[in-house]
């Protein structure tokens, strides 16, 4: 089998984001930029696939990443993830350990401010708890991307309306088509301490936003899980604010997104 990584990334050139991200594995890369372009190069033994498109937006540079892969295992990325020697033999042993793994979602270190999660264990991933995984932490079976019909949210994401979420929308897609999620506690990188694109802080628009792809996760259990988010995270979070204050900020979101639903089942 053969890693490929798929990254993300704004205004690079090849070898400087290969080598910044010490990428030892093949590789696309879609370049955010002002141009049309595409080069490809051998890099430490390994091909790089460079394109460049004018258009905006993490999920649709993920989606363009998804239909030029050809690697075996496609593992999603952002130009600040810096990865670990061996690290393409790590996710390889993972997928060997685990046949029927359709994906496996690994560590990747981030400041403690920003982490969403630490997996300690393999198990099992549903869909009651797949929220909370970034998509760097991402490694699919690519003939298992392309079978699911999966792709990111050109509505949620750096670029796009919403803040973020597009991570959790497409894990939670996977998952309710019946393919296989499961997590390892292999450390595969880290994340360098470069200012988000997105993120300013707990302030309404995070909560907001949050409510919004809340409804889009849960449905009508989504002032359920906001309850059992804020509880959880209330002193990180919350701090601020209070928890009630945030929790009405979540709620004006789900009702912005429940709109958002009747409006489209009104004009089918």
């Amino acid at each position: 089998m053969r890693v490929q990584i798929l990254a993300s990334v704004m205004n690079q050139n090849p070898e400087e984001i290969a080598d910044r991200m010490r990428i030892d594995s093949d590789a696309v890369i879609i370049n955010q930029c002002g141009r049309l372009g595409y080069e490809e190069t051998e890099y430490k033994g390994h091909t790089l696939r460079f394109y460049s498109f004018p258009d905006r937006g993490v999920g649709r540079s993920r989606n363009e990443a998804i239909l030029r892969a050809d690697g075996d295992i496609c593992v999603f990325s952002d130009q600040d993830i810096v990865y670990e020697d061996g690290y393409e033999e790590a996710i390889l042993s993972e997928f060997r350990q685990n046949p029927a793994a359709d994906m496996i979602l690994f560590n990747v270190k981030v400041k403690e401010d920003r982490r969403t999660y630490k997996i300690t264990e393999r198990k099992r991933v549903h869909w009651y708890n797949c929220g909370r995984y970034g998509a760097v932490s991402f490694a699919l079976r690519r003939d298992s991307l392309l079978a699911s019909g999966v792709t990111f949210s050109l509505l949620f994401g750096g670029g796009a309306r919403y803040l973020n979420g597009e991570d959790s929308l497409f894990l939670k897609e996977f998952l309710g088509k019946g393919y296989r999620v499961y997590t390892s506690p292999v450390v595969i990188g880290w994340e360098r301490d470069d200012e988000s694109t997105w993120f300013t802080g707990y302030d309404e628009r995070f909560f907001h936003d949050r409510g919004v792809l809340y409804r889009y996760l849960y449905g009508r259990l989504d002032l359920l899980m906001t309850y059992r988010f804020l509880l959880a995270h209330r002193k990180k979070l919350c701090a601020d604010a209070g928890f009630w204050q945030c929790s009405r900020w979540m709620r004006e979101g789900i009702r912005e997104a429940a709109g958002h639903r009747r409006r489209s089942r009104d004009s089918e």
